[in-house]
């Protein structure tokens, strides 16, 4: 007998992987059992998403490992019923969608296409030429796989990419630091700053006054990482200043964002509604299969979150 899976998500999400995970499944060799609503009966992994029938885990004694849907488990890394293996999701799709992501809106403050995309009031601006790309300064904090694969590409156009990290990761092609000193020397040199860290108690709210002060003068911040990353209000203080020229946010503190959220109106904040990078259910199926088979074979599972540390 195969092993048992719960698959815990909002009940839209089931047809959307049922033919995915079974083809993935096959291909890697495993035969589970699938389940949208636990039975009473053994649970050997649980595939995770918010808003899914498990909200605690202390009803699976037998259980081997969760498997998140999503790469961020802030949701889960601090469950207090949770005492067995949290894999978050590593999904090569979701990695290039954010990778695109983030060099496009990169590149639109880069060439400053705002003027001419949204100035289209008969005036003829052709006085202001950008500089070309290995001119502007990049700065990437957190440089986990999401960080390492949008600074890959941001240097593949030319851009001087500065990384930073918790712990130093050496990448040929990005000066790398870490540290409170490398922190500050990344936010010194970045024009245009990229914020794809983890939320962690160590990581809130690490974009505040200081922080924003640290970047040059007419700085852009664009975060797809996580809401919490940013102190919200200083945020609009530095916009308000004139220092920093404008902040693109695709997460929020809050989300759905409320429609009174001072975001919204502001005229240097550009919003996307949390869509930088999504998990594609064809390529998280491999993932979740890929692992299903490790754990059975008794291989270290692919993305084990590291509970200490929050990711």
């Amino acid at each position: 007998m195969g092993p048992r899976v719960l698959f815990s998500a909002p009940a839209d999400w089931w047809p959307l992987y049922e033919p995915h995970l079974r083809r993935a499944c096959a291909a890697e060799g495993v035969s589970p059992e699938f389940l949208t609503e636990a039975d009473g009966g053994r649970i050997d992994y649980i595939v995770h998403r918010p808003g899914g029938p498990v909200e605690g885990f202390s009803g699976f004694p037998g259980l081997k490992a969760v498997l998140s849907l999503w790469a961020g488990v802030e949701a889960l890394v601090g469950e207090p019923t949770l005492d067995v293996p949290l894999v978050r999701m590593i999904d090569e799709s979701l990695t290039a969608g954010m990778a695109e992501w983030v060099a496009g809106h990169v590149l639109r403050h880069h060439l400053g296409m705002d003027a001419h995309v949204l100035g289209q009031d008969g005036v003829w601006r052709n006085g202001i030429i950008p500089p070309l790309a290995r001119e502007r300064s990049v700065g990437v904090l957190g440089m986990g796989a999401l960080g390492t694969a949008s600074a890959r590409m941001l240097t593949g156009i030319g851009f001087r990419v500065h990384g930073w990290s918790r712990r130093l990761r050496e990448v040929d092609w990005v000066v790398t630091r870490s540290g409170p000193e490398g922190f500050r020397e990344v936010l010194a040199a970045s024009e245009i700053l990229v914020l794809l860290l983890p939320a962690t108690p160590g990581t809130a709210s690490v974009m505040d006054a200081a922080a924003f002060a640290a970047l040059p003068r007419g700085a852009v911040v664009i975060n797809p990482g996580r809401g919490a990353l940013i102190d919200d209000g200083a945020l609009l203080a530095a916009l308000d200043s004139g220092h920093l020229a404008h902040a693109t946010l695709d997460v929020f503190r809050e989300e759905p964002l409320p429609p009174a959220h001072p975001f919204w109106a502001h005229p240097r904040v550009t919003v996307t509604p949390h869509i930088a990078s999504e998990t594609r259910p064809e390529t998280a199926s491999e993932a979740i299969a890929r692992n299903i088979r490790r754990g059975e074979d008794g291989e270290a599972f692919v993305g084990l979150v590291d509970r200490a540390a929050g990711y």
